[in-house]
């Protein structure tokens, strides 16, 4: 019998997958569903172009809405509570940790480094959450008007070649 006991790879899910109802982009971590169905099966540099794009949305949403954080607190405060970050994670994936955190346990604001009351968190929760679902669907919607656009492109060179 063996002893060895992998920690299991890291994913964006955030255990909220609504993929599963048919929305096009999950509400929980904000992948594409066709991501939520491939990702056992990406290689490590598909993994990374997806968690780039959802670190550049959460940078891009939360960094602004959380000015007076301070990051080195931050990261601190993410890694005592067991959180696994990925090496290259950037500020945004980290206030998003603390950020979730503080929001399931609004004791924990006073410690996170957020500088931020806990009478914030809700209210700040709820907006991070419509602007990145925003931002997120908009991401969708644009990758999939590219391919269409290229697929038009392709069919159109194919029929001028006939």
């Amino acid at each position: 019998m063996t002893t060895d006991r992998r920690i299991a790879s890291l994913t964006p899910c955030a255990g909220r997958c609504s993929t599963v109802f048919g929305d096009s982009v999950c509400r929980g971590c904000r992948r594409f569903n066709h991501e939520v169905i491939r990702w056992n099966t990406y290689t490590p540099e598909q993994h990374s172009a997806v968690w780039h794009r959802l670190d550049a949305q959460l940078d891009q949403i939360l960094v602004p809405l959380l000015p007076l954080a301070d990051l080195r607190h931050v990261e601190g405060f993410v890694l005592s509570k067991r959180v696994r970050l990925r090496p290259d994670a950037t500020r945004g994936r980290k206030l998003y940790h603390a950020l979730k955190l503080c929001e399931k346990n609004r004791h924990f604001t006073d410690e996170s480094g957020l500088g931020i009351h806990y009478k914030q968190v809700r209210p700040l929760w709820d907006e991070f959450e419509r602007r990145i679902l925003a931002l997120a669907t908009a991401s969708y919607d644009l990758a999939f008007l590219r391919a269409d656009g290229m697929s038009m492109h392709l069919l159109q060179s194919m029929d001028e070649e006939d």
